[in-house]
């Protein structure tokens, strides 16, 4: 295992290298530019701009020194804000991160237990509730979702808050759950979906595996339901749903527009999209390969626990 590992982690880097070069030719594709605005700017300056941030040069020149920053893990500076990528990942990163773990916790723990239930009672009540849910989420995206639960829930009732000038999740890492009220809400929205998909799937793997003869087996034998569920359906029912789980998560803690934009959270999806509104060629580089990155490692993650899952996959 530890040589797929290290053959897997070698692997990201030509990866990233080719994601970096389709999306600096694409970008710079596009008409316009980052200092193209509704103030034209003089010849003098910006021709001063485009020496800042080195996009004077032709475009193999670019490429060439984008790369080269790139293989030393510099990713330049941000047109708009002049200020490093890497700082401004890590300062969106940290609110975008938490609302996506704790939407992942929400999904996985609900999509399971909804998944098992509907197999354990097929076409029976708790068969028709997981399915209700699996459908509903299915039906309504976020872009629906989440202006539903703030009329009702937080309009409505005043269960729950959802605007403020500092959002509340930066304190969670540190164990501070005092604004939970405020963090339902987008929770919720962002996790009902992949909540939906989850359940979807543990609900036909474990009917697949129910039907196996090992488990019939087990059942002859005497062992009690719990047992049988546990320790034979469930652990080798958990191979497709953990093929979904790596890349929910990453999609989950990388950040949400809709989501963000709705609950006015300053996160990094809502920054990505600011950023090819504007074209800052810089931070839209640096958040498409940071993407990548995170989606690269956590399908590595995945496949590893494959082998935890069920120890007849050797790799």
């Amino acid at each position: 295992m530890l040589v797929y590992t290290i053959r897997r982690v070698l692997g990201i880097i030509p990866l990233i290298l080719a994601i970096a070069t389709i999306t600096f030719f694409l970008m710079h594709s596009v008409k316009g530019g980052p200092f193209d605005s509704d103030r034209p700017l003089s010849e003098t300056q910006r021709a001063n701009l485009e020496a800042r941030y080195g996009i004077d040069k032709s475009l193999p020149e670019q490429y060439v020194r984008y790369i080269g920053n790139l293989v030393e893990l510099d990713l330049g500076i941000s047109f708009a804000n002049d200020r490093p990528i890497t700082e401004i990942i890590q300062e969106r990163m940290q609110v975008s991160s938490q609302l996506g773990i704790a939407a992942f916790l929400f999904a996985t723990v609900f999509g399971l237990t909804l998944g098992i239930v509907s197999s354990l009672n097929q076409n029976g009540l708790g068969d028709y509730v997981g399915v209700f849910f699996a459908t509903a989420g299915a039906a309504l995206p976020s872009i629906v979702l989440a202006p539903l639960l703030t009329i009702f829930f937080a309009v409505e009732f005043q269960w729950f808050n959802v605007l403020s000038s500092n959002y509340g999740f930066t304190d969670w890492f540190r164990g501070d759950f005092s604004n939970w009220r405020q963090v339902v809400l987008p929770t919720v929205a962002l996790g009902f979906l992949p909540m939906a998909f989850i359940a979807r799937i543990t609900r036909a793997s474990m009917l697949e595996v129910l039907r196996q003869d090992y488990v019939r087996t087990a059942r002859a034998k005497g062992l009690k339901e719990l047992i049988v569920v546990v320790r034979h359906a469930t652990k080798n029912a958990m191979i497709p749903v953990l093929t979904v789980l790596g890349p929910i998560f990453a999609g989950l803690i990388t950040g949400s527009l809709v989501i963000e934009q709705s609950f006015a959270i300053p996160g990094l999806g809502r920054e990505f999209v600011r950023s090819v509104l504007i074209r800052d060629y810089g931070l839209i580089m640096g958040v498409t390969i940071f993407f990548a990155v995170i989606i690269a490692v956590m399908n590595l993650v995945v496949d590893l626990l494959y082998a935890v899952a069920d120890p007849r996959i050797r790799f």
